[in-house]
């Protein structure tokens, strides 16, 4: 790596999953922007396990800059591993973490390293609107964020995405602190302290391919953040036992008042039982999902598995 400018080096992650068709795109258009910056620079980028073209074109771009690295996944493990495996890499002062798609806009660049020099170690960029994603993920990303901050111990912005920074300081205690299987890094970035600024954008059309998250996945990666981050689900076991006292001291007093040994009918005792059944195997499951996240945990399996990189230290 050539001298760095002012002393300073800004580490670029990138998140790559069969991004082919967008890769040369992504290269030139950021590396211009990248070489007006006051620090220097490095690209990082994170190869996902894809099974197009991505590989060879960036072993391509790694040959022709040593400041292109490259990260080789042995199988897909998730951005979330991606993003945590270019952090584990990074050598600056600031690190940035993006896609290659160019809906996150590198023009930003500059002004997020504003915000590291004022001295903040998180910087979170609130999209402000995302046409392409269509009005169901729109509707359902804003009803996620309610819900988190309703139930979770911590707040989180809404509406703030995978395109972040973080100084060093900040970028140290995510490698070594919060390295759990299950995971919802833009909330540890959230979470962690330090002193915070938000930088709003507006999402771009993304320049090639199409979205690897699908309804299901976005679904479970809800479910995912929501269990990580409160025991509210937990505690539902009690609110039922309650609401179900309830509802039988409505029905002794029914009871009660109509003079009958029971209430009249198959109906009321049918419906009853399958509401209780139903409230129980939803806390089961409840619970299970919480058991599956403390059995990955202890198996303490890697995050991920590099097979090979470019330009980087072993």
């Amino acid at each position: 790596m050539k001298e760095k400018r002012n002393g300073k080096c800004l580490s670029v992650v990138v998140s790559v999953y069969n991004e082919e068709q967008a890769l040369g795109e992504f290269y030139r258009y950021t590396v211009p922007i990248l070489e007006k910056l006051p620090w220097d620079w490095e690209l990082i980028f994170v190869n996902d396990g894809s099974v197009d073209a991505s590989s060879r074109i960036l072993g391509e771009l790694a040959g022709q800059d040593s400041r292109i690295k490259v990260i080789e996944f042995s199988r897909n493990f998730g951005h979330e591993a991606a993003m945590i495996a270019g952090m584990d890499y990074s050598s600056g002062d600031g690190v940035v973490c993006m896609d290659a798609d160019l809906q996150h806009p590198p023009e930003y660049l500059e002004e997020i390293i504003n915000k590291l020099e004022a001295g903040y170690e998180i910087i979170t960029m609130v999209r402000t609107s995302n046409t392409s994603a269509g009005w169901v993920k729109n509707v359902t990303s804003a009803a996620f964020y309610k819900v988190i901050n309703r139930i979770a111990d911590v707040s989180l912005e809404a509406n703030a995405s995978d395109f972040f920074a973080v100084g060093r300081k900040a970028a140290n205690v995510l490698k070594k602190n919060y390295r759990e299987r299950v995971r919802f890094l833009r909330g540890y970035v959230q979470n962690i302290g330090f002193p915070r600024a938000s930088i709003q954008y507006e999402a771009r059309p993304r320049v090639a391919g199409e979205s690897k998250y699908s309804l299901k996945k976005l679904f479970q990666f809800s479910v995912n953040t929501i269990l990580c981050f409160s025991n509210m689900p937990l505690k539902l076991g009690i609110y039922a036992g309650g609401f179900s006292a309830l509802l039988g001291i409505i029905v002794l007093i029914y009871t009660l008042i109509t003079r009958q040994g029971a209430p009249s009918g198959y109906a009321t005792i049918v419906v009853l039982i399958c509401f209780m059944f139903a409230m129980l195997f939803a806390i089961v499951g409840i619970i299970g999902e919480y058991i599956a996240i403390l059995f990955n945990e202890l198996k303490d399996r890697p995050i991920y598995i590099v097979e090979e990189t470019k330009n980087l230290e072993e």
